[in-house]
């Protein structure tokens, strides 16, 4: 998420490496440390499934290092995203941290030569063989920094994809069904829009509103279509039929009251808590909100996969990285290693995360498990399409500014279309 938050289970049960307190390191190692200290970064809310699993893990990293102090800071999402290359370019940088995953993220910084290269690692403690091809893809970079293949420069511990979060009491309400087809889905807006009610939380100023618009593109798109945007395997035409029909689609649905005009200023927290306080009965957006709706949502809610269409985004999820930069890189190794432990990945999954590298038999909670089971049907079917904003550089704040002027009208779908070629074309490497 990005996804965002873009914050994505277990389609392997693996036994867990040994937690292993040294490491043989890399050749490139950062300025020495003293051991003594693991500074640490993530961006997970403290009652979201990750950020209980990560706190766990600190726990465990504590138990198993006697002496050693951890030194833990929560940066915001948008916060380590456009601020990480200066600060990795600094003495300031963390001995590991949570980083975006995909060409536009990761891959830039290792790119840039400021990421270090976990490749021995992964293979030495096993991390490679716990996680599924479609997981993997966004673990490797190339020397153009083009993620799928090449060097191992971050690890992804769990995955996330993106659903339709319903509340069931409002439909309920007002007498209507669980849309099991796309033509159900929009029925049911229409419903509502009747009855003086904005259907669809939705947040213009972050990620939530182009990635409806990149679902209603995926719905008209194949894997040869993600694949020529996402990894560059073909010319991209973004006033094909995919492209098309979403921002056309997506412009009318605002002109119909699915989406309100206001919302072009709304950040993703806004559109969450809608949908937590029950004002909008309608969320699509990423299974990092799922721990926390479990814990917060007081009303019946539930889940679907978008309807009629195999692909919804969706990937590896945000992945630990070491900065080329970090002074205690042993210790980053071993605490990246706890959190793929079984210990820490079947809390994850129990707490209403996706692991990946969870036991099946442990995951006893029932959203939790809907929620495994919706991951492991949109992965088998090869649906994960990763997110609208990963291909080049900067593409987000592109997304983000000429989506909020689809949702204000002061741009049309053609226009839209063009503006999204443009940064396109000018980022994406020359074929």
């Amino acid at each position: 998420m990005l996804t965002a938050r873009r914050r994505v289970v277990a389609t392997a049960v693996l036994a867990a490496g040994a937690l292993l307190l040294t490491s043989c390191g890399d050749s490139d190692s950062g300025s020495s440390g003293d051991g003594k200290t693991l500074k640490l970064w993530h961006y997970e809310g403290p009652n979201s499934a990750m950020g209980q699993a990560w706190n766990e893990a600190i726990k465990e990293f504590k138990a198993t290092h006697p002496g050693v102090k951890v030194e833990f800071e929560e940066k915001g999402f948008e916060q380590i995203q456009k601020t990480a290359p200066m600060v990795l370019n600094s003495s300031d940088a963390p001995d590991v941290m949570e980083y975006l995953k995909g060409n536009a993220s990761a891959g830039l910084l290792s790119k840039q030569g400021l990421l270090t290269d976990l490749t021995q690692e992964a293979t030495s403690r096993g991390w490679d063989k716990k996680l599924s091809a479609s997981v993997r893809t966004t673990s490797l970079y190339d020397t153009n920094g083009v993620m799928g293949s090449g060097k191992w420069y971050g690890v992804p511990n769990y995955a996330e994809y993106t659903m339709v979060y319903y509340n069931k009491d409002l439909f309920k309400k007002y007498g209507i069904a669980e849309p099991k087809t796309f033509a159900e889905l929009t029925a049911a807006m229409d419903k509502f829009v009747q009855n003086k009610v904005t259907p669809l939380a939705n947040a213009g100023a972050e990620y939530p509103a182009q990635q409806y618009l990149y679902q209603l593109a995926l719905s008209k798109a194949d894997r040869a279509w993600v694949d020529s945007y996402q990894l560059y395997k073909g010319k991209n035409d973004f006033h094909d039929q995919a492209w098309t029909y979403a921002a056309d689609t997506f412009a009318d649905w605002v002109k119909k009251g699915y989406i309100a005009k206001t919302s072009s200023s709304t950040k993703a927290e806004d559109a969450g808590v809608s949908f937590i306080q029950g004002k909008s009965p309608i969320f699509f957006s990423g299974s990092w909100w799922y721990g926390r709706f479990m814990d917060e949502v007081k009303f019946d809610w539930g889940t679907f996969l978008w309807p009629d269409t195999s692909l919804s985004p969706g990937s590896g999820g945000n992945i630990w990285v070491v900065p080329k930069g970090a002074k205690n890189k042993e210790l980053a190794y071993d605490f990246i290693d706890i959190t793929m432990s079984k210990k820490i990945q079947n809390l994850l999954g129990n707490k209403g995360g996706v692991p990946v590298a969870a036991d099946a038999s442990a995951i006893t909670d029932p959203k939790s498990k809907q929620l495994i089971d919706n991951f492991n049907a949109l992965s088998q079917r090869d649906g994960l399409a990763f997110y609208p904003d990963w291909p080049v550089p900067g593409y987000y704040d592109v997304l983000v500014s000429q989506t909020q002027k689809l949702i204000t009208d002061s741009e049309k779908p053609d226009g839209y279309l063009d503006a999204l070629q443009d940064a396109y074309d000018k980022g994406a490497p020359k074929q």
